[in-house]
């Protein structure tokens, strides 16, 4: 009798780390909007500002920057597992912990930093436990699928989230999100493991393989960090610069879009239903067909790796600076949705080149690359905002659509000078061993 085997049926290991990563970051996102929602009702109720507003939403970008070098050091010496038990539960224990008098000022503002700070860790680990598990004709769609639930759990969070408000109050969303961050927790315990030597590196790709690197493994602890040598590297700053442009584009866009809708659209951004979250949907897509973009180029075009991450990252950026000045001239709201949707939709798609790099260049120190690339990215965040704001008002304000054309344009160039960067500095092969 022959004994049925299970291996028609067993799903790799690999694919099942990289649906835990996604739901890493879709978790993590649900948690951002989740309690941006919950502090302007809670806010409101209490009659509190919106300068003390401004400064308790922004309290965890400060923590969040704080962490991200930091967080790449630590996933390096200690495995992205370890990590990512510790970010999600110190996160969801500070998101639990929250105080929900938003007369609280200072105690939630410290409680934000912690969310911030224990946030800080997810990228970094969850690029190391990539770099690791994921095989170099399949990083760019790994990569991709992974982040790209940072936008499905943006979109998910609008969507679902202010029901749970209503009907069960804006104080009762942080215990909602830190719940959820904790069956994650639950989740990474049962199926979140390092490989054998958790050091180990598969190998950048059969067509860049060099002499030396051996036969795919190099067992044991990495030795010393080359921080000299990646910071001087232009490669490593070509990724710091295209996170940095990345990030300034779509926080702008992420932030002002409420008022953007009220003052150049005339329409109040929740009172669109379900269509304020097509342009974030579409986002979670067009990154994942960014990476299988990059992988398709690599594998059936015969690309080199360098070669189809500058493809990818060309066509995102390009796109995505073109469409930021439609929006201005944006003249109703199935347009306006429209060219929102489009703009982030080519963001996200440029993901499949920049974001994956960091695995490209240095597969054993991938996490400290995201720890420094996404500092930028974060700060950009901050300054992306508020020179908006100084912009809109130096040309009377946010119903002057030629501030939003002036806006828009400084984020369109510096996507566009983002993407020539790339095209000259960027490399494909390892740099760093």
């Amino acid at each position: 009798m022959t004994v049925p085997t299970r291996s028609r049926y067993r799903i790799e290991p690999r694919y099942v780390i990289v649906l835990a990563t996604f739901l890493a970051t879709f978790t993590a996102y649900v948690e951002r909007v989740g309690f941006s929602i919950a502090f302007t009702d809670l806010a409101k109720e209490a009659g509190v500002d919106e300068s003390v507003k401004g400064a308790v939403l922004s309290a965890f970008y400060w923590g969040y920057a704080l962490s991200q070098i930091p967080g790449g050091w630590a996933a390096q010496q200690y495995g992205g597992r370890i990590m990512l038990l510790l970010c999600f539960g110190s996160w969801s224990a500070a998101s639990i912990l929250t105080p929900t008098n938003a007369r609280h000022t200072y105690a939630i503002v410290a409680a934000r930093v912690a969310v911030g700070v224990a946030q800080g860790f997810l990228i970094p680990a969850v690029h190391t436990v990539l770099s690791q598990w994921i095989p170099p004709h399949e990083r760019a769609r790994a990569v991709s699928l992974t982040t790209s639930g940072m936008y499905l759990g943006s979109a998910t969070a609008m969507l679902v989230l202010p029901y749970f408000a209503a009907s069960l109050g804006a104080a009762s969303l942080l215990k909602i999100v830190g719940g959820l961050g904790l069956a994650w927790l639950v989740l990474w315990l049962a199926v979140g493991r390092d490989i054998p030597h958790r050091e180990t590196v598969i190998p950048l790709s059969t067509m860049d393989h060099k002499p030396g690197h051996g036969h795919g493994h190099a067992k044991g602890r990495p030795g010393p960090t080359p921080y000299k040598r990646m910071m001087s590297s232009a490669a490593v700053w070509a990724i710091v610069i295209n996170n940095f442009s990345f990030h300034y584009a779509f926080y702008v866009i992420m932030n002002w879009l409420p008022t953007y809708f009220n003052h150049v659209l005339k329409v109040e951004l929740n009172s669109l239903g379900g269509a304020k979250t097509v342009p974030y949907l579409v986002m979670f897509l067009m990154s994942n067909v960014g990476g299988w973009a990059g992988d398709w180029l690599i594998l059936k075009r015969r690309n080199s790796t360098g070669t189809a991450r500058k493809m990818v990252n060309t066509l995102g950026f390009i796109s995505s600076a073109i469409s930021l000045m439609l929006m201005p001239g944006a003249s109703g709201v199935t347009y306006g949705v429209a060219v929102t949707t489009l703009t982030l939709g080519c963001l996200g798609f440029s993901r499949g080149g920049f974001s994956v790099n960091h695995m490209d260049i240095a597969p054993k120190y991938a996490g400290m690359v995201m720890g420094i690339s996404n500092t930028a990215g974060t700060v950009s965040g901050v300054i992306g905002v508020a020179v908006t704001g100084y912009i809109l008002d130096a040309w009377g304000g946010a119903d002057n659509v030629m501030g939003w054309y002036v806006a828009h344009a400084v984020s369109a160039a510096i996507c566009f000078q983002a993407m020539l960067v790339f095209n000259f500095f960027a490399r494909g092969e390892r740099l760093f061993d």
